[in-house]
Order: C-alpha cells, then sequence, then structure tokens
C-alpha cells in the first residue's frame, strides 16, 4: 500500500486559491496494475462521493477495480484531508494538491477538467467554474493562469518483513517523469473567461 501526491505546478497573475470544488469533482487518473503493468488505455475518474467495499470487509475504496489482464482487484482511496488549495504565493512551484491511498494500483497520468475555482488575488472576484485543459484569462482585470504542470509522486511506501514482523518506509522520487503541459501562457493572450 503506498501514497501518491498529485503535485500542481503553474504560473498565477492576480489569481490564488486554485481549488477543486465538491465532493463530486472527478480526478480523472490513468491507472497501472501493480501486479502486471498493465496500464489503462481510457481515462477513469474518482471522486469523493464514490465508495465501493473492499474485497473480505476491510473497508471501503474510492474505487474498487479487478485488472483485465491478471485479473487482481486493486483499489484507489482519495485522501480527503489531503486536498489542499494553489495559491499565489505557491506560483511557479510545485505544491502537492492531494494523496491517493493506492492498493495494488499506481496512477501514471492526470488530466485535469473542469470543476476548479479561484479567487481574485487582490480583489474580490471569484471564478466558480475553470476548466483547466482551456486556456484562462480574464482581460480586464488580467487573470491568468498559465504554465501548467503535473508530476505525481510517491509520498511513502511501507514495507512490513512477515519474518520479523518490522515495517520500513522510504520516500522515493517523483514517479511521473513526463510533465504535462497544458496551458501556455503566450496562446491565452485573447481569451476570456
Amino acid at each position: 500500500m503506498g501514497k501518491f501526491g498529485l503535485q500542481f505546478k503553474a504560473t498565477l497573475e492576480n489569481i490564488t486559491n486554485v481549488r477543486p470544488v465538491g465532493d463530486d469533482f472527478r480526478w480523472y487518473l490513468k491507472l497501472k496494475c501493480g501486479n502486471c503493468g498493465e496500464v489503462s488505455d481510457k481515462w477513469q475518474y474518482i471522486t469523493l462521493l464514490d465508495s465501493m467495499p473492499l474485497k473480505g470487509g476491510q473497508g471501503s475504496a474510492s474505487m474498487v477495480q479487478k485488472c483485465k489482464l491478471c485479473s487482481r482487484e486493486n483499489s484507489i482511496d482519495i485522501l480527503r484531508d489531503t486536498i489542499t488549495p494553489y495559491n499565489a504565493e505557491d506560483s511557479e512551484r510545485y505544491k502537492t494538491i492531494v494523496q491517493f491511498e493506492c492498493r495494488g494500483l499506481e496512477p501514471v497520468d492526470f488530466q485535469p477538467q473542469a470543476g476548479f475555482a479561484a479567487s481574485g488575488a487582490e480583489t474580490s472576484t471569484q471564478f466558480p467554474e475553470i476548466n483547466l485543459q482551456e486556456k484562462v484569462r480574464k482581460r480586464r482585470n488580467s487573470h491568468i493562469i498559465s504554465h501548467l504542470q503535473f508530476i505525481q509522486e510517491l509520498i511513502t511506501v511501507s514495507f512490513t518483513c512477515f519474518r520479523t514482523g518490522q515495517t520500513t518506509m522510504r520516500r522515493p522520487v517523483s514517479l511521473w517523469g513526463s510533465m504535462r503541459s497544458h496551458i501556455n501562457s503566450s496562446s491565452a493572450e485573447n481569451e476570456e473567461v
């Protein structure tokens, strides 16, 4: 079982508090089976509202699925308390905005969609519905989100030795080698919210 953190990096101009809105916010992920390495070819989403029982009555998770290749049952759960906004002071730095607890699955890609919101950094302007796949700009007040990138990082992995019962924890480097740029500020010049 491991915890994976989704790290967000963007250039924010006159905007702050970029965050997912509501328990029904959809986190679109591509997932890899930890047993056989099979990667889903389609985007799958999970929400905080989703709750499926784990095999053997060992709790629940946001998604429980059987691998198409090896038939192993895997699960992923959103850790509610780890969802944090990306603020103006975080601009141009990576910040973990959510963590997932994974059993047999590994997130390998993320696709931002609609459902984000933000606020004006120096004004009371609210942006209640932002789609991070589109260019974001409000010409009048020059509110911009640009150079958007995401990486996935393995936060912790615990290993337990069955013979001694000793548990060790480690924190490896980023697992998502490729960073994805979804928004380019130079082409956002004439776009409006």
